[in-house]
């Protein structure tokens, strides 16, 4: 007794499955609360900061050009840009090994690591920041530690390294997560068959370790820098005029100048600033996905 089987044709298998069509329906309208409210509490007023930037006070680039030829607006601009660098270099440096250390404790004490790194998120940033302006300030705890270490006359209120810091503070839950993330899905035992072949330890972690991490310090190093950029309250109670930040330069625009073209130029910078470090990360984290993926094909 034979038995044949039958495959469908080219135009079954077009049919769509019976209720696709109204599953789609109820998706779109699962999506339509969100999008409305980006697309009016996020992409109008977008559009009518960059519509303004190019129509007031006339239409044209004239925001843009008093930008580039005024020497303040590029000054602030780049110490802007140095400064958020700055911070995600610092929370990189301090937010790895904590991260690492988070996947090699137990139980217990990742929770309790886990625990300090989402205590800053329990507490009011208007609190951090005022603590922070109680220890920055003359005579204050951390000057009078300083000058018993034997630096004497440091200031820190008021100055863009005292914002660093502050800031390094703030945006370090930000490292360690997307750090943390990434590691615990990493092997711990490629390590220790490197160290079979030969590798020391620091080498072996340098070859190995590191470059499976890349996504996470990708994602982190981006995540601060993009979040850094537009710090306001940070800059505004521990900085200073002389020493400002784009964001306190376009408050100042908006409330004192009411120069709302200039403030949308300025704006549209750290957007396109913004995009850029978003392409950069999406091509630099592509080929290592890529590399990742055929790695464990070949395996």
């Amino acid at each position: 007794m034979t038995t044949t089987t039958t495959t469908p044709s080219a135009a079954e298998a077009r049919v769509p499955a019976p209720g696709g069509g109204t599953r789609r329906r109820l998706t779109a309208w699962f999506l339509l609360p969100a999008c409305a409210t980006l697309l009016v509490f996020f992409f109008y007023p977008l559009a009518t900061i960059i519509w303004r930037s190019f129509t007031e006070p006339a239409v044209g680039l004239g925001n843009y050009t008093a930008l580039l030829s005024d020497g303040t607006s590029v000054t602030v601009v780049l110490r802007t840009l140095r400064t958020a660098a700055l911070v995600a270099l610092c929370t990189l440096l301090i937010a790895y090994p904590y991260a690492y250390g988070m996947t090699k404790a137990g139980p217990r004490a990742r929770g309790l690591l886990t625990a300090l790194v989402l205590l800053p998120f329990w507490t009011s940033l208007m609190a951090r920041n005022f603590a922070w302006f109680l220890l920055f300030q003359r005579g204050g705890p951390v000057e009078r530690l300083l000058s018993a270490l034997g630096f004497h006359d440091v200031v820190l209120l008021g100055t863009v390294s005292g914002v660093t810091l502050a800031m390094v503070q703030v945006m370090l839950p930000y490292m360690v997560l997307p750090l943390y993330s990434a590691m615990k899905g990493l092997d711990g035992r490629l390590l220790d068959a490197a160290g079979s072949l030969g590798a020391p330890r620091w080498k072996a972690f340098a070859s190995v370790y590191l470059p499976l991490s890349l996504p996470g310090v990708v994602s982190g190093f981006s995540l601060v820098f993009i979040m850094t950029l537009g710090f306001y309250i940070t800059p505004a109670l521990l900085g200073s005029p002389q020493q400002s930040l784009v964001s306190q330069l376009i408050a100042t625009k908006v409330s004192a100048l009411l120069d709302f073209g200039g403030a949308g130029a300025l704006g549209t910078v750290l957007l396109v600033v913004t995009l850029v470090v978003l392409l950069a990360v999406s091509r630099v984290s592509q080929p290592a996905a890529t590399g990742l993926g055929k790695a464990a094909a070949h395996d």
